[in-house]
């Protein structure tokens, strides 16, 4: 008998639910996933750009490359997902990622460097990160899909917390090649064997069902779950949508635009923060306690909004996370001290703490489990377009200003915008 099956078999026994298996393993790949991120990438900006010679404009660049790869990639890993599940993308992604962040580690050129984060990590990043995650766990999960996505994504919040203290801690003893050697050996750690080892596509291939329902109850449940859904307007669960028939429906581009505009701002501010904040006079210890701030909210409040989100209007919540973003942020600019600073970034964490679990959950629940991957991964596509723009959109900025202001102010605007576009958010009927 194989490590995989007795493993399985194991679970069973104990009569856990193996849909919180599947959270486990997503909870682990999402610390990974952020190693290769905007806020860890942040830390890096000035003592990179400075020994490889380029300005903070040109070394956004980078960034806005790897969205965009993992954007043209989205759609096809999507269309995998539904096929295939997520087992073999997930430890794939740790395998190519990992490898990529020990190249990283060698790089004496600034294009040696953004090949190696192009061609390597952020394909890996596609394969193993949140969309192949999240959609791996609402097929799991119907009921109970806004807890089980907040767990897995607290990976995510935790990663976050440590990172930016973690990584400035490594570039003060082992530089910052070594530092990225060090996040290769725990991707390979993280990701790789237990996504093989204990991965499922979905509970129908076990014999189990959604929630861990028995048969028994499944009828009445699900019969419940349709006149709750007929009635906010969605779809049943097993639904099947093509890509075409996605993309000639309202919700489908309302989302899109929504996430999209204000992702913008947050793909930038997450790389420019912690300059930002130093730029200020601020020691770089006040800039890492930023982003831990900021990291921590996002580690501890998904709970709440998973919960929020499996008991009123999805699109409401949205629209409050933008709000709080964008009172987070002007609270922070209002006065350089550091009170403003740090309470403005408090709240801005907490409307990120919903970002992740609110989209996850709107596509889900208006688009159904069947279609998910290729839908999600569609999405993706457009909505990474938009987050493209955001890091060199402050950088460049900065290198004409030589501030942060201008595209800080434009950033709330966006997220106002996106608040407003919420409102229109309604869910497509097949």
């Amino acid at each position: 008998m194989s490590l995989s099956t007795r493993a399985k078999l194991a679970i069973c026994e104990a009569k856990i639910f193996y849909g919180w298996v599947i959270v486990a393993v997503g909870f682990l790949a999402h610390i990974a996933s952020a190693f290769s991120i905007s806020s860890t990438l942040s830390v890096f900006l000035k003592p990179l750009s400075q020994d490889l010679g380029i300005s903070r404009g040109v070394f956004s660049l980078i960034r806005s490359g790897e969205i965009l790869v993992g954007a043209v990639a989205a759609p096809l890993v999507g269309s995998l997902l539904d096929r295939h599940g997520g087992r073999w993308l997930i430890a794939a992604g740790g395998l190519v990622s990992g490898a990529g962040f020990l190249l990283l580690g060698q790089a004496r050129d600034f294009w040696q460097f953004a090949i190696v984060r192009w061609l390597l990590i952020s394909p890996g990043d596609t394969l193993m990160g949140s969309m192949v995650v999240n959609v791996s766990i609402s097929q799991w999960f119907v009921r109970m899909r806004g807890r089980a996505l907040a767990l897995a994504g607290m990976g995510h919040g935790l990663a976050k917390v440590c990172m930016p203290l973690l990584a400035a801690s490594l570039i003060l003893y082992v530089g910052w090649r070594g530092a990225w050697v060090v996040f290769g050996v725990l991707t390979l750690a993280l990701v790789v064997g237990p996504s093989l080892l204990l991965m499922r596509r979905r509970p129908e291939d076990m014999g189990l069902l959604p929630d861990g329902r028995s048969t028994g109850e499944s009828d009445s449940v699900l019969a419940e779950q349709s006149n709750r859904l007929k009635s906010r307007r969605r779809p049943a669960e097993e639904a099947t949508w093509s890509r075409s028939e996605a993309l000639r429906t309202r919700a489908f581009w309302l989302i899109v635009t929504t996430f999209g505009v204000a992702h913008v701002g947050v793909t930038g501010l997450n790389l420019h923060v912690f300059s930002y904040v130093s730029d200020q006079g601020h020691p770089a210890m006040v800039a890492a306690l930023v982003m831990s701030i900021i990291a921590v909210m996002q580690f501890s409040t998904p709970m709440v909004w998973g919960v929020l989100a499996e008991r009123a209007n999805v699109a409401r919540l949205i629209m409050a996370k933008f709000l709080i973003q964008a009172f987070g942020i002007l609270l922070a600019l209002s006065d350089p001290g550091v009170v403003s600073l740090y309470a403005g970034f408090f709240l801005y964490g907490i409307g990120m703490g919903g970002t992740s679990i609110l989209a996850e959950m709107i596509w889900a629940n208006y688009f159904g489990r069947i279609s998910l991957g290729r839908i999600r991964g569609m999405g993706s596509l457009i909505t990474s377009a938009f987050s493209a723009g955001g890091p060199p959109f402050f950088g460049l900025l900065f290198d004409a200003t030589q501030s942060y202001s201008l595209s800080f102010s434009i950033f709330i605007a966006m997220l106002f915008a996106s608040a407003f576009l919420s409102l229109f958010l309604r869910a497509p009927v097949k």
